[in-house]
């Protein structure tokens, strides 16, 4: 079942790109590009948070 709804999708993602595939590819790779920025972007986030969470925590 999940086959069919997969190939659905990438008809439907074809299809939005007029029949063209290289078009298709094209739209696919960056979008996937623009969500692995986003991944590296969150990666480094919670990086970052858990290395103030671990420094000391001083009063003034």
């Amino acid at each position: 079942m999940a086959a069919k709804r997969t190939d659905i999708v990438i008809e439907k993602i074809i299809a939005s790109c007029d029949g063209n595939l290289h078009g298709a590819l094209e739209a696919l790779l960056l979008v996937n590009e623009h969500l692995e920025a986003e991944l590296y972007r969150l990666y480094a986030a919670v990086s970052l948070a858990d290395q103030m969470d671990r420094q000391p925590k001083t009063v003034h």
